[in-house]
């Protein structure tokens, strides 16, 4: 499998090394308890990705805050957190103390569900306004990121991911939309004051030069003002603004970048890259090499979207099928320096083993993700998350979901 081997290397990130090229990507899977603390259902997810023995793990979206929430069962970063995530650090470390463990940090803003939570925004964005943060807010919106960096290092974590992507409220700040006047906006030093500050916070305060740092970055948010747009009112592509940031976060420690893209409340297929649409996976493949050239070679730049290519077995047009999979574009990437590792999303809840499949050589024994997108509408509908496909607990969640959601549509058409 000459496509592979290279995703098998090893490879240093800042004063640590990824066993292999293969990271999991942060997947929201709503299953917290009401405290925003990790149930055995999320022990059970992390041990078996742990086993899977990717060379990085990016432990999913754990708010800094319990009052702005997108999902009612979401992972939180509070003091009252420590000991579970302590924990659930440790469970991982049995399981298998190879891979490095990330947390991704995050805040809603304008993506908290008004349902259950607050809405809050920089700058009211149409149909997600919610009540404006002040200045001071954010101030200590700001350092509670801090204390979630901090907090993580002594839960045993080896770095953070400050999420900066999909529309949440590092991209609010971040986007030229965010063209308010006051300390985090208008212009390009303001909308990136937030950002900056976290990384040098971050260095001085946990004082750990092991400690890795980095971001998700939206390439290109795929909206009129969103990131990587020309301007505050358009959508076309301009990468400036991101390519700077990028930069700037790695003349602020940063010793990884995850590349993204688009916001999945409103360019869902720019996210998850839709299985009918291999284009947007090849602009993703773009996004990543323009990453990449800005970069200094040190820095690790992961890329994502791969999920679409599965084994190959898919319908995309114009390309041999021994170059329509993905181990072929993965292995591909890599050597032609497009990236320096990629990540798995959708295909780590298919199969959280495959990084250990291709290491025994058991490539066709890999559960391949079919990019049916089950799994989001799990998450959209705020129950547990996991692969229909595969497992049948999430089949049976979903059907439920959908015969429910049958059912209400007939009572509203006879009211």
């Amino acid at each position: 499998m000459a496509n592979d081997n290279i995703l098998l290397t090893p490879i240093r990130i800042g004063n640590k090394t990824a066993t292999n090229r293969l990271a999991i990507n942060a997947m929201e899977c709503c299953d917290a308890d009401t405290g925003g603390n990790p149930t055995q259902t999320a022990f059970r997810r992390y041990e078996r990705l742990a086993r899977g023995g990717a060379g990085m793990i990016v432990v999913e979206a754990l708010s800094v805050v319990d009052e702005n929430l997108g999902r009612l069962h979401q992972l939180t970063a509070l003091p009252k957190n420590q000991k579970g995530l302590t924990d659930l650090v440790s469970a991982m470390r049995r399981a298998n103390p190879k891979p490095l463990i990330i947390w991704q940090l995050t805040h809603n803003g304008e993506l908290g569900n008004p349902e259950f939570s607050e809405r809050v925004c920089v700058k009211p964005f149409p149909g997600y306004e919610g009540r404006l943060l002040s200045e001071e807010e954010v101030d200590e919106i700001l350092s509670k990121f801090v204390f979630a960096a901090k907090m993580a290092h002594d839960c045993g974590a080896d770095g953070v991911d400050f999420k900066l992507c999909h529309g949440y409220l590092g991209s609010q700040i971040l986007r030229p939309y965010n063209d308010r006047k006051w300390k985090y906006g208008g212009s390009w030093a303001n909308r990136t004051r937030f950002v900056y500050e976290f990384y040098e916070r971050v260095a001085k305060e946990v004082k750990d030069p092991d400690f890795l740092v980095g971001s998700k970055i939206s390439v290109w948010e795929g909206l009129p003002g969103g990131q990587g747009s020309a301007g505050p009112d358009t959508p076309l592509i301009d990468l400036t603004e991101t390519l700077d940031l990028a930069r700037g976060l790695e003349a602020r420690g940063a010793r990884f970048i995850i590349e993204s893209a688009g916001n999945p409340s409103l360019t869902l297929p720019l996210v998850q890259t839709d299985k009918r649409m291999p284009e947007y996976g090849y602009l993703r493949f773009w996004f990543q090499k323009q990453l990449k050239d800005a970069l200094k070679p040190s820095t690790v730049l992961i890329g994502s979207g791969y999920s679409i290519f599965r084994d190959g077995k898919n319908t995309f047009r114009g390309v041999r099928r021994e170059e329509a999979s993905f181990l072929h574009w993965a292995g591909k990437n890599i050597r032609d320096g497009v990236c320096d590792m990629v990540a798995l999303g959708r295909q780590s809840l298919a199969d959280p083993l495959l990084p250990a499949k291709l290491e025994a050589g058991n490539e066709k024994e890999i559960q391949w993700c079919t990019a049916c997108d089950n799994c989001a509408e799990l998450l959209i509908r705020q129950k547990s998350v996991g692969c229909s496909t595969y497992e049948k607990e999430y089949a049976v969640v979903l059907k439920e979901i959908r015969k429910t959601a049958g059912v209400l549509r007939e009572a509203e058409k006879h009211t």
